[in-house]
């Protein structure tokens, strides 16, 4: 099946091209040492992967700010953990996450075959709500920036998906149409329902498969799989 009339492909980067579950497992792990920190990361993570997508979820809500996410992410992790962390010990370690995050770039599998396949039929852009500094570094360090046109972070857009500024933000800066794009992203709700409340068509990355597909929505659990439709 093809998708007709579509020029520009949108991707996320964060869970959908960067594989950020593994990125962060590692950096965990490095910072732990660096500060002799004597932790299960495994057990860790457990905590803090759903606490921290609680906390983007306020954030791409607007109802936090960036300064926020990163510290309360993690005292509440500490907290969950039964692990008393004063706010000095904390502040130091979001700091050292964030400068040691983009020391680990590993992708999802097929991303260089996909981008490659795609970059011969469309133009490829980036719609992130992560942090500026953060997500071009990733993008650089990644070996994948040179595929993309144009890249759109919340912080330049001044506001985060789902919120249709910022697909109308990265729609000028691509000189092109929702008609005429498609998102690829693996959040529900920031990708898929921000891309169709502005008449954008979306894929559905869910490298688990443990999502339902909802009201028919294209969906795939590997990159390269996005062949099916483009």
């Amino acid at each position: 099946m093809q998708t007709n009339g579509i020029t520009d492909i949108f991707f996320d980067l964060d869970h959908t091209l960067w594989d950020f579950n593994k990125n962060s497992a590692l950096t965990f792990k490095k910072i732990f040492e660096i500060n002799k920190l004597d932790f299960d990361v495994d057990a860790f993570l457990s905590h803090y992967e759903p606490i921290n997508l609680k906390y983007w979820k306020l954030y791409r809500e607007e109802q936090i700010e960036k300064e926020t996410l990163r510290f309360s992410r993690l005292n509440d992790t500490f907290l969950a953990v039964g692990f008393s962390a004063e706010a000095q010990l904390i502040n130091k370690l979001s700091n050292d996450y964030i400068t040691h995050l983009t020391h680990f770039n590993y992708l999802f599998e097929n991303t260089f075959e996909i981008l490659d396949y795609l970059s011969t039929k469309y133009r490829l852009h980036i719609i992130t709500n992560g942090f500026d500094e953060v997500q071009n570094t990733k993008l650089n360090k990644s070996k994948i920036h040179t595929y993309f046109k144009t890249i759109t972070n919340s912080e330049n857009a001044g506001v985060k998906k789902p919120n249709p500024q910022i697909f109308n933000y990265a729609l000028q800066l691509a000189q092109t149409t929702a008609q005429n794009s498609i998102m690829v992203g693996d959040n529900y709700e920031a990708d898929i329902l921000g891309a169709k409340n502005i008449g954008m068509d979306a894929v559905h990355f869910d490298a688990n498969n443990n999502l339902p597909t909802q009201n028919g929505v294209k969906k795939i659990n590997n990159l390269i799989q996005l062949k099916k439709y483009l």
